[in-house]
């Protein structure tokens, strides 16, 4: 488990970047594999659940994931949203109920966590390479901005992700970048 020295100030904030270890899944899925989308046996993916709502304290069965889709969709869970499974077809989460744990999965995509610390709001962003083209991290900041947030009282970070290193482009992937960021 990873913790961001950033986030860390705040103390009634609770966040984790969890990675392979310690998970129950074996073969291929040897990791803390959570996606319920895979092929790995479910029960193994539940004890995972367990072993995480432990780390940060929270029954595993309260944590809402995403069913991620390399979008720009999120979800505002507030007080007035009903969760009946905690499963959402997006690529960010949003909250600022209280107690509230949210998630998403990576592999080499890129999780970013926002906090308004004046706010009480948290975000939790899947941004793979489509979702920050189609600008998944822009809308969550716009939105949170108009839900009262203030650039002053936010604290993003970056969690373990792929590297230029280890993640070569071609020059029409480039381009694609380039010409949204014209517009």
């Amino acid at each position: 488990m990873i913790k961001s020295r950033k986030l860390s100030k705040f103390k009634d904030l609770k966040h984790a970047f969890f990675n392979r270890l310690g998970g129950k899944s074996t073969g291929i899925y040897k990791s803390l594999n959570l996606s319920l989308r895979s092929s790995d046996q479910k029960n193994n993916i539940f004890k995972n659940l367990i072993t995480v709502g432990k780390t940060i304290k929270f029954n595993s069965k309260k944590i809402i994931l995403l069913n991620q889709i390399h979008s720009n969709k999120f979800y505002y869970i507030d007080k007035n949203l009903k969760i009946n499974n905690n499963r959402f077809n997006g690529d960010a989460l949003i909250t600022n109920r209280p107690n509230t744990p949210i998630g998403i999965l990576t592999a080499d995509c890129a999780p970013v966590l926002i906090f308004d610390k004046k706010k009480r709001m948290v975000a939790a962003i899947h941004a793979g390479w489509k979702g920050a083209l189609k600008g998944i991290i822009y809308k969550v900041i716009k939105f949170m901005l108009k839900k009262g947030c203030s650039a002053e009282n936010i604290t993003a970070v970056i969690g373990p992700c792929i590297s230029l290193k280890n993640y070569q482009v071609k020059q029409d992937f480039i381009k694609k970048f380039i010409k949204k960021d014209r517009n």
